[in-house]
């Protein structure tokens, strides 16, 4: 293990020592070490290729000029990746959507950049899971029936 010194200004170093404080880090270099894990698996560059499931949740304000109607015609553009959406109103502006999709890694993470880079988004982020698609028959006494199931995988 390496000793690395890091110099942080009161208010962050203050964030840091509430998070230890509130009990999941016995000290500032564990939660330094997860806090950085968590920053790299995120930032590291992924495999365009393959299967996922997708949950693209965002914050807007419904305000913004044509928004709304430019988000209704992005999802339909791209409905072949969608499996089911939520809408939930924050307040007067803002609202909260949620969109559940699948289909190609690459294809996901545009569909997701399109969104996020609305004018009005504010708040935005594409959690991804990796699958593979299976196909499985099953006898049910009266001939067999093909159907396809998924299957979560370790990584991408």
């Amino acid at each position: 293990m390496q000793r690395v010194t890091v110099t942080l200004p009161d208010g962050l170093c203050a964030e840091l020592d509430r998070l230890v404080g509130a009990g999941r880090y016995d000290n500032r270099s564990e939660a330094v070490r997860d806090l950085m894990r968590a920053a790299l698996r995120s930032t590291a560059p992924r495999e365009d290729t393959g299967e996922a499931m997708g949950v693209l949740s965002y914050v807007y304000d419904h305000h913004t000029r044509d928004l709304a109607s430019r988000l209704m015609h992005h999802h339909h553009d791209h409905h072949a990746l969608s499996v089911t959406t939520s809408h939930v109103h924050l307040d007067h502006d803002t609202c909260l959507e949620t969109a559940i999709l699948r289909g190609p890694v690459g294809a996901l993470q545009a569909y997701a950049d399109g969104v996020l880079g609305q004018r009005g988004v504010m708040h935005g982020n594409l959690f991804l899971i990796p699958v593979e698609s299976h196909a499985h028959t099953h006898d049910h006494g009266q001939g067999s029936a093909a159907h396809e199931h998924l299957h979560v995988r370790d990584s991408f």
